[in-house]
């Protein structure tokens, strides 16, 4: 009896050895999520090239860790936070994902904020809802570019023509739209400002017509435009037919990109602002990354696509230095280690999950200022991302608060 049961414990112990072999490979699979709108309005803007620029972020990062190659599922949420929470549940759930990516609609993102939580996993996103870092936040989930506080503080410190005297927001209808136009507000009013009146439209409206029009009608002397994607092209081509800037007022998007002024032209964009963190023409080493992204899309890489770039290698590097993939382990290389890449010097992420980057104020140039199709922008000003970003003592995220 004593020889059966010490063969007994020794093969439980070897099963157990084995179990745990087992566990330990599949912890160390490293397998991320891109998360975005593919085929919508806002697929220009992140879309494929957010997985053509996370492609270059494994590449760079070798391609494979602990002797496996990187694994990379890309999902299209359509826009709608149910699928985009489905989607996510899903990678988390069956597929191994350990971390999900991109996400630049607002209002997905802070669903999949939710479920990642839930699932303790990470998530990393582009959206601009300043919520994901403040009321929302989690100890999972970081904000790596520009959000609705940043832009409308740094359009209403920097923009010509914009002095804090009267304004009407023409406002995308979802949670980013709303925040951001809650914030540029109270900066308006705090500066000894007025809001004359404020629209909502629904995200992808093909015609702004009586928006414009309520605009003008209100006398306000600056109209500023909150939306992205499709809805700030279409708005802005209808803001010259309708004459805004002719007719006395300053028409101001708080959210225009530089596909945007690809899209419209520099004769129609000249000397609109952009609120952005990357511009390919800032330094050798932004045209050398540009140049590899271009070979592989045909097309100039956006701000939300540099930025998944620096994100997935940031976590890459974090798993490598943890020597697992263990969310907690993880997370705490991230937000040790300053982010380090071809465009961002050191930058720190805070207790809330937001990088601390630089931002820049820039203005589309006209034609006449251009030295070539892609020399489309001047940088009139760089922020530090103390500067830029909501500062901690008016930021909701309990993170903030130990």
């Amino acid at each position: 009896m004593t020889a059966l049961f010490s063969r007994g414990i020794a093969i439980l112990a070897v099963g157990i050895a084995c179990l745990a072999t087992a566990y330990a490979q599949v912890d160390r699979q490293v397998k991320i999520g891109i998360l975005n709108d593919q085929t919508g309005p806002l697929s220009a803007l992140s879309g494929p090239g957010s997985v053509a620029a996370a492609r270059l972020a494994i590449e760079d990062a070798g391609g494979s860790l602990f002797g496996k190659p990187i694994q990379l599922v890309v999902g299209d949420h359509t826009n709608k936070p149910d699928v985009g929470s489905a989607i996510a549940r899903r990678w988390y759930d069956t597929e191994g994902v350990g971390a999900v990516f991109d996400i630049y609609s607002s209002g997905v993102a802070l669903a999949v904020q939710k479920v990642t939580a839930e699932k303790d996993k990470i998530l990393v996103t582009t959206s601009s809802s300043r919520d994901l870092t403040g009321k929302s936040c989690t100890p999972n989930s970081f904000h790596w570019t520009n959000d609705g506080y940043s832009i409308a503080n740094l359009i209403l410190k920097s923009a010509s023509g914009s002095k804090p005297n009267s304004w009407f927001f023409l406002t995308v209808d979802y949670a980013a739209g709303h925040g951001a136009e809650a914030d540029a507000r109270q900066m308006v009013q705090t500066a000894g400002g007025t809001v004359t009146g404020s629209v909502r439209f629904p995200l992808g409206s093909p015609d702004f017509s009586s928006f414009l029009l309520q605009a003008q009608a209100s006398k306000a002397k600056n109209i500023g435009f909150i939306g992205g994607g499709a809805d700030v092209i279409n708005a802005t081509k209808q803001a010259v037919e309708f004459g805004i800037q002719k007719g006395g007022q300053s028409y101001v998007p708080f959210t225009l990109t530089s596909e945007d002024v690809f899209a419209l032209g520099n004769r129609t964009a000249a000397g609109l602002p952009v609120i952005t963190t990357f511009y390919w023409d800032d330094s050798a080493a932004a045209k050398t990354w540009t140049e590899r992204f271009k070979k592989v899309t045909g097309k100039m890489p956006t701000d939300p696509q540099a930025n998944v770039y620096s994100a997935v290698l940031h976590y890459l590097k974090a798993v490598k230095a943890a020597n697992t993939t263990d969310t907690k382990a993880v997370i705490e290389k991230m937000k040790s280690t300053p982010v380090q890449d071809f465009f961002t010097a050191g930058a720190k992420i805070r207790d809330d999950g937001r990088l601390m980057r630089a931002a820049y104020y820039a203005t589309a140039k006209s034609p006449e200022q251009m030295k070539n199709p892609e020399d489309i922008m001047t940088i009139v000003k760089r922020y530090t991302g103390e500067e830029a970003f909501m500062p901690v003592a008016i930021n909701e995220c309990p993170l903030l608060k130990k």
